[in-house]
């Protein structure tokens, strides 16, 4: 998941003028002509295509190279109509990125921001061609196409010259500098010379390039232009009259045709021949998508030489349709494709998306799940921008009046629609008032928007959940998120009771990445964590760093040569303080080896291992198994060996998954679990023979289990277990996150005085983008997955979140995670994102459901392992008043289902047991009081129970339950109750208590008659004209105990409701039938 940071930077291309008057083209018209049609085009009647050459013009003064980086396009106050950014577009490697307004083109550097070059069209262009509509990048950001209103398609070639520069940073020579001493192994002589931050900022370090935009040739399509995509060897054009498709390719073949146009109405797989608006293509999956006018949804490849048709040779392309709307508001507008979980998110006219899987290329692409905006269609406006982030976990959609970002599976996050308009428009923040266009930058690490009616470009920071660049059991369970320049350590681990802290203790330690190595190596592509947070490492575009969060310091490569030699392909992980890295260096791959305490050199890898092949995942398992999982579909199992000095790797199997795993660049993520027999006592070399296998692949996670076959060969049966998992935790790989008993503990944390051991130390969860789903055993899943045994799979515990999840801490009992917060302050002039940290029990959920199947030894064993967290008590509350709801409003039926009974039973084991019933009544309405109390004793039995065991505050809670259900029967209220408690008070100088005691009396008789007989029973002395007892008995009135029931009056008797505490009344003052004011006193 995504979450934005602070507030975006801001860049705007007409914020200052040049002194010189810019260069303007005249896009291939003589300069005095004054036809609509370029002075040498030529026309193709059989494509009805008119293309011009670069050159044919002779005019030399169309291309413009501004050697100051900005566009020469004049800034005003109001947007006009000529500066408003009508697209932009980026290049598939991220560094070069373009914007168009109607008449001006500008090309811009993504790190540092900066407009290079732009050319403004000529008013004779303009009025030949018409104005800009809409912008087209080829992939490699060497052709930028220009469509305009007249049917015209604009070409310029973009040249980029690597060895110049624009700009040369300088800095003037002070003599107050702070000095700084370098650390002892983190920077050397080696980067002193370069690694100033004046050299620039993250991603800087390659300064400003020079670019020359130079127009190309002018494209006319006579039958209109729908929608065009540039790809990297042709481009494609819809067309309107008729509806068609052609493909232009950039480079004439002489094979075959430069240009080839096919009709709609000739495709058999397109249901009604009608215009295709909007076109998306993904290349690693090469699949397009097509929106037709109506509201249809197509799945399209291009034909090419190998799976041409024999019945029709001529045909370009081959689909299906995999969406047809049911009603106009369901009409597909827009659609996004995420190709590292095979996902199609197709947008429709009410603003809503539909998300389908991508099964095959043979038309299997059903639904997968729906994601629903906050906000209504009249709110939001017109879906105008959909796109996957580049690792695919998250969904950003633009509308014409905001936008909001889901997880990748639906989970909401940040959103525009919270904010106030009124002030965000004076403010003039339109990146919250719409989106016309956008795409992201860094791997995920910024997201551009451009704002509708704006001439600025907003750069918004985002941070992400660590496993989305390398899926680390480690890393899900500390909680590690990364962002544009620091990662951040969620702290809350190491807090005992979280629910002391002080609402502004910061739960989150932000620790900045160096800079010099930010400067030539940005993004950071993937960080790591070790099991014991002691370490963190990251790695960017090249090498790696690590981090020691004991002593706070970095460590980088002293030699630049060795930390641009490698990039981490596949991913990192630690065991102790050693960092083992799955790298590519001069296209070989291999296994490193890193110790902390060891300077980072290749002199001082520790240990280095060949591969055949790219990893995809690394991962620890166990106490010493390293899983390698590779390109070629490979599972590699290594033994981590301790020597003299430091440890190597020694492989002691590998499988090969060919035929059942079909795509390995979809393994997300990988662990086994092996049986415990051979864990303690088996040889590791049949580790693999004998270890069931976790496979994450796209949102499935499939289950692999061995067996062998009549031939005595091992082979696996396969079972998808869970559907659109964003990630899982099986907590054998995380055994530090249990909690250990007061007797002896294991290096993993488990208590040892228990045989049984900890009851979740099996448990297998996943994240659904909706909810946790847990299996408490999976044990119980590897008994029931085999496809020939025909059960079906155990039940999963659901346990529903209201923000995005980081991790479980199961050793607390609690899921922690992030809700994003729009900060919109009146002293400042701009509003910004922070991150909530979010709790909550999921105890109260697993309990319930061993109650549910009848196992109260389970949720026994389960509560052992939690009885001594402070909150203990309150997750049983959570357990008695979420049963006691649910049966209040849906009654059981039969009544011997009820689990209410089975709940109180469970409750009654606990000495906090009369505690939790009282204060579960604080926290229910009063018609749930009855079913709650026709399964407990009777009220005066636990009143007395609770005067035994010194609960005089419970003991109180339970005489105003007695007192609601005597005055609701119209009995006459006793007082002898109160009296043994007010003495009971009294003798133990509990005077708080008695003065509240003593103004409930007083409220629910402003005579004052039931407190002076009480005072009487108790032997307490008469109570003077002040209403004072000893002086420790303030005056009547309105009064309050903290946060209970709040008490109205019906026909004069103190009636309750819930928000305020019991004994929060207020003495009726005068009205018909004695009823007064229903407000909680103070």
């Amino acid at each position: 998941m995504y979450w934005p940071i602070g507030a975006p930077k801001v860049f705007a291309p007409s914020k200052q003028a040049t002194s010189h008057e810019a260069t303007r083209s005249n896009d291939g018209l003589d300069s005095g002509a004054e036809s609509s049609e370029p002075s040498t085009s030529k026309r193709v009647e059989d494509n009805k295509a008119s293309i011009q050459d670069e050159g044919e013009s002779g005019n030399t003064g169309d291309s413009q190279k501004e050697q100051n980086g900005r566009p020469a396009i004049p800034r005003e106050d109001v947007v006009t109509r000529d500066s408003e950014i009508l697209d932009a577009k980026v290049s598939r490697g991220g560094s070069i990125f373009v914007t168009i307004t109607r008449s001006a083109i500008t090309i811009w550097q993504s790190k540092p921001t900066v407009a290079l070059a732009s050319v403004i069209r000529s008013s004779q262009s303009m009025k030949a061609y018409g104005p800009n509509t809409a912008l087209l990048l080829r992939p490699d950001a060497l052709v930028v196409v220009i469509q305009t209103s007249g049917g015209y398609l604009i070409t310029y070639s973009l040249a980029t010259d690597p060895n110049a520069r624009v700009y040369a940073t300088q800095l003037p020579a002070s003599s107050n500098r702070h000095g700084r001493k370098d650390s002892v192994d983190a920077y050397s002589s080696y980067r002193r010379a370069a690694s100033t931050v004046a050299d620039g900022g993250p991603g800087e370090g390659d300064g400003i390039k020079e670019v020359n935009l130079r127009f190309r040739m002018v494209i006319r399509i006579d039958a209109g232009i729908s929608k065009a995509l540039a790809l990297d060897d042709e481009l494609v054009v819809a067309t309107q009259k008729p509806a068609a498709m052609q493909c232009i390719q950039w480079v004439s073949d002489n094979t075959r045709a430069q240009t080839s146009t096919e009709l709609l109405s000739k495709m058999p797989w397109i249901t009604d021949k009608c215009t295709v608006v909007d076109i998306v293509h993904d290349r690693p999956m090469n699949l397009s998508c097509w929106i037709t006018r109506n509201g249809r949804a197509y799945a399209v490849q291009r034909r090419s030489a190998a799976n041409v048709d024999m019945d029709d040779p001529a045909s370009l392309f081959q689909g299906f349709c995999f969406r047809d709307p049911e009603t106009e508001g369901t009409a597909a507008s827009k659609a996004a494709i995420n190709a590292r979980l095979s996902l199609i998110a197709v947008g429709c006219a009410n603003g809503q998306m539909d998300v389908y899987i991508v099964k095959d290329y043979m038309g299997n692409i059903p639904l997968s799940h729906k994601v629903r905006p906050s906000v209504s269609p009249s709110t939001s406006g017109k879906l105008t921008f959909l796109s996957y982030s580049p690792d695919g976990y998250c969904i950003f959609a633009g509308y014409e009046k905001g936008w909001a970002m889901w997880s990748v599976y639906g989970k909401p996050g940040a959103t525009s629609f919270g904010t106030d308009r009124s002030l965000s428009e004076l403010n003039d923040e339109q990146w919250l008032h719409g989106v016309k266009s956008g795409f992201w930058t860094g791997g995920g690490c910024e997201l551009i928007l451009t704002g509708v009616h704006d001439d600025r470009i907003w750069a918004l920071e985002m941070s992400r959940n660590a496993l989305t660049g390398c899926f680390s059991p480690a890393s899900i369970s500390r909680g590690l998120l990364q962002s544009s320049n620091s990662i951040m350590l969620y702290k809350g681990h190491i807090i005992t009771d979280l629910t002391s802290l002080p609402s502004d203790m910061a739960l989150w330690q932000t620790i900045q990445v160096p800079a010099p190595y930010l400067l030539h190596h940005w993004p950071i592509k993937l960080a790591v964590i070790s099991a014991d947070a002691k370490y963190i490492a990251v790695a960017g575009r090249r090498g790696l760093a690590h981090y020691s969060t004991v002593s706070g310091r970095w460590r980088t490569f002293n030699d630049p040569q060795a930390e641009h030699e490698f990039s981490v392909r596949g991913g990192m992980c630690w065991f102790q303080h050693f960092l083992i890295a799955c790298v590519e260096a001069d296209g070989r791959h291999q296994i490193r080896i890193y110790s902390r305490e060891k300077a980072l050199d290749y002199s001082h890898i520790q240990f280095s291992l060949g591969l055949s092949s790219a990893a995809i995942v690394v991962t620890l398992s166990g106490t010493d198994s390293l899983l390698v999982y590779t390109y070629d579909n490979t599972l590699l199992h290594y033994i981590v060996v301790p020597t003299s000095a430091s440890i190597k790797l020694v492989q002691v199997g590998q499988i090969g998954f060919h035929g059942i795993i079909r795509a390995p660049p979809r393994v997300r993520a990988i662990s086994w679990l092996l049986p415990e027999d051979q864990m303690e006592h088996g040889d590791p070399s049949q580790d693999v023979a004998t270890a069931s296998m976790l496979f994450l692949v796209d949102g499935k996670l499939v289950l692999l289990q061995p067996s062998t076959n009549e031939h005595g060969e091992l082979k696996y049966d396969m079972r998808v277990i869970a559907q659109n998992v964003e990630y899982y935790i099986l907590l054998r790989d995380q055994p530090n996150t249990l909690p250990a008993s007061k007797g002896e503990e294991a290096a993993s944390g488990l208590p040892l005085d228990n045989h049984l051991g900890h009851s979740l130390r099996d448990s297998l969860w996943y994240f659904d983008g909706t909810s946790f789903h847990v299996w408490s055993d999976i044990q119980d899943v590897l008994a029931c997955a085999p496809a020939d045994i025909g059960r079906d799979l155990p039940p999963t515990v659901h346990i529903p979140v209201d923000f995005y999840p980081i991790s479980a801490m199961v050793s607390k009992g609690i899921i922690n995670g992030l809700d994003p917060d729009l900060v919109r302050r009146r002293d400042i002039n701009f509003s910004f994102f922070r991150q909530t940290t979010r709790t909550q029990l999921f105890l109260p959920q697993l309990l319930r459901y061993h109650l549910a199947e009848y196992n109260s030894p389970a949720a026994l064993h389960l509560s052992q392992s939690y009885q001594h967290l402070p909150y203990f008590s309150h997750a049983l509350e959570i357990l008695l008043h979420n049963i006691l709801d649910a049966e209040v409003d849906h009654p059981p039926f039969p009544p011997e289902t009820a689990l209410l009974p089975t709940a109180i039973a469970f409750l009654s084991s606990f000495p906090s047991f009369l505690d939790i019933v009282v204060n579960c009544t604080r926290k229910t309405e009063l018609r749930s009081w009855r079913t709650l109390f026709s399964h407990l004793p009777p009220v005066l039995e636990l009143f007395e129970l609770s005067l035994e065991q010194g609960k005089l505050k419970t003991a109180a809670g339970y005489l105003l339950v007695l007192h609601t259900f005597d005055d609701s029967e119209q009995k006459a209220f006793e007082v002898r109750e109160f009296a043994r408690l007010l003495r009971r008070a009294a003798r133990e100088q509990e005077w708080e208590l008695c003065r509240e005691l003593a103004r409930f009396l007083v409220g629910i008789d402003g005579s004052g008659g039931t407190l002076r007989a009480a005072l009487g029973e108790a032997r307490l002395g008469e109570v003077d004209d002040s209403g004072s007892l000893d002086g420790r008995l303030v005056n009547g009135g309105s009064v309050s105990m903290g946060e209970g029931p709040v008490t109205a009056y019906s026909n004069g008797a103190p009636v309750l409701r819930p928000a305020m505490d019991y004994f929060s009344l207020r003495r009726p003052s005068g009205g018909e039938n004695g009823k007064g004011d229903q407000s909680p006193g103070s």
